[in-house]
């Protein structure tokens, strides 16, 4: 256009000479020739295409303008007397769910029980026999299930991308984050993220790893997957759980630290190195601006880092003081892996609200974390499959640390239970797509009741975030309609929640993505 001008016309053909006196002269010529060659093509009358109009009276609330400035209305639809109400067609429908029995997530479950959603929404929970006429008497479609429960969760897992096994054999773990583009990663998550979703999993935590990436390729339909709620990068110290000991400091540091003007990631990948409460703060504001929906901070050693004991407190007081001050200050909540008992007093002391793993919790520990409301996600997974390898393929320094924290792992687990009044949400510490359900075993395995371990994986989930849990993890009105059908009774045994085929209807935002009809990508198929 001309200058920074726009020219607001509305043109009739054709166009009246004194109707474009006031456009500069490359305008109107532009108009005129344009009009000539629309004058020498036979016209035809599309369906439902836009209308041109001169008349004020007949403009909508929504205009759209060609280049040229010429304003043309949207077409009519069923209920828009104007068309200038796009939502004024949509109609009503509601999804209506029959299940022999409804397990809410909190509370008992509810036999003969029917459940009503609309669009992502559960607007109505109740028996079979008291289902308002209202929704059936709408435009519906109705499903039959044996069993109706919330979409699970899995709290503790990681979005890395790295061919895993290979970097324990060969002693070089974490490596592969910073020598693998990060699409490579993403390209390998892809088929675990669809697969949790087969298995029933509607949300997962990451807690360190690309889960902020590949959120965003989950939520505008590119791939399709559970809702990805991640930490982005974990925090480490230096020579901590989060470092890659394989790399020479200065080469580590240059990748994975958020101070060092070159460093080439600066919090983008699975781990930062941060030292001293300055980097710590810096540190979290990187990952926020990322998209975190929580933040991550390794507060003790680990077991697959090569240098560092898990016995041993990771960050000082003040440094978790500032992680967590700052991540609540922009309403994130924080997660703590912890093994030995001085990193989980300290990390329960400065306030985070979910302690990961807790290998080596005793009385005072179970005590403090029932007193501060800590939520215990104690990863009995990667416990076991660590344990069921005898070693093999694994450096002997790992081997030592996983038998290590293998031999008291349960025993802290079961101490927390039998204390009673300490919240549990369970992670099973794997990638995405893993058969995640093998956790609800090893709760019960560790006291909890099948309906205990069925609340901790499901109403328990969202706790976990605080400020930026989402309203999903339970079946009651005002929820996400995010829910599972499953064709045996897992208030019975959980262990029917394992078995992929048992996992028959998944719902995510009201939509179907697994059932009678419906395709590998959520899709309706014909007939």
């Amino acid at each position: 256009m001309h200058e920074s001008l726009t020219w607001n016309l509305t043109l009739n053909f054709p166009v009246p000479e004194d109707s474009i006196a006031c456009c500069p002269a490359p305008v109107r010529q532009l108009i005129v020739t344009v009009y000539h060659q629309s004058a020498t093509m036979t016209r035809r009358v599309v369906p439902d295409f836009p209308e041109r109009t001169g008349r004020a009276d007949e403009l909508p609330a929504r205009i759209f303008s060609t280049g040229l400035g010429i304003a043309v209305r949207t077409g009519k639809r069923d209920g828009d007397e104007d068309g200038d109400d796009v939502s004024a067609s949509k109609k009503v429908f509601y999804t209506i769910v029959t299940a022999d029995l409804l397990i809410p997530g909190d509370g008992d479950p509810l036999p003969h029980a029917a459940l009503v959603a609309r669009d992502k929404l559960i607007v109505w929970v109740g028996k079979q026999s008291d289902l308002p006429s209202e929704y059936t008497q709408q435009p519906h479609k109705t499903h039959s299930v044996p069993y109706l429960m919330p979409g699970l969760w899995d709290c503790h897992v990681h979005f890395g991308g790295e061919n895993e096994q290979t970097a324990i054999e060969e002693g070089t773990t974490g490596i592969g984050f910073i020598a693998d583009n990060p699409a490579t990663a993403g390209a390998r998550l892809a088929r675990g993220c669809w697969e949790a979703l087969q298995r029933g999993y509607t949300s997962l935590r990451d807690v360190a790893g690309f889960g902020c990436e590949v959120a965003k390729a989950i939520e505008d339909g590119t791939i399709v997957g559970p809702n990805v709620y991640s930490a982005g990068a974990c925090l480490s110290q230096l020579a901590g759980h989060g470092d890659i000991f394989a790399l020479p400091a200065g080469d580590a540091l240059l990748n994975l630290g958020v101070t060092n003007i070159t460093a080439g990631h600066f919090g983008s990948g699975m781990s930062c190195l941060v030292d001293g409460p300055d980097e710590c703060r810096r540190a979290v504001r990187l990952q926020i601006r990322r998209g975190a929906k929580c933040i991550k901070v390794m507060a003790s050693g680990g077991v697959l880092s090569r240098d560092d004991n898990p016995l041993y407190a990771q960050f000082s007081a003040e440094e978790l003081d500032t992680i967590v001050s700052e991540a609540g200050r922009m309403g994130r909540a924080v997660a703590a892996h912890v093994h030995g008992k001085p990193g989980i007093l300290q990390a329960v002391r400065a306030g985070v609200a979910s302690v990961e793993h807790v290998t080596f919790a005793d009385q005072e520990c179970v005590d403090l974390i029932r007193e501060k409301g800590t939520i215990y996600v104690a990863t009995r997974t990667i416990v076991k499959l660590l344990l069921e390898t005898g070693g093999k393929g694994m450096p002997r320094i790992i081997w030592d640390k996983a038998k290590l924290c293998g031999a008291n792992h349960l025993k802290a687990y079961k101490l927390a239970i039998e204390n009673g009044g300490i919240t549990f949400a369970l992670g099973t510490d794997t990638p995405p797509g893993f058969n995640m359900a093998m956790e609800l075993e090893f709760a019960v395995e560790a006291g909890l009741s099948n309906l205990e371990a069925i609340r901790a994986a499901t109403a328990n989930g969202p706790l976990t975030l605080r400020e930026q849990a989402p309203k999903t993890g339970q079946l009651k009105a005002g929820y996400e309609a995010d829910m599972i059908g499953v064709c045996e009774n897992p208030v019975d045994d959980v262990r029917v929640l394992q078995k992929r085929s048992n996992i028959g209807w998944v719902w995510k935002g009201g939509r179907l993505y697994k059932g009678p009809g419906i395709g590998p990508w959520g899709e309706e198929l014909d007939g």
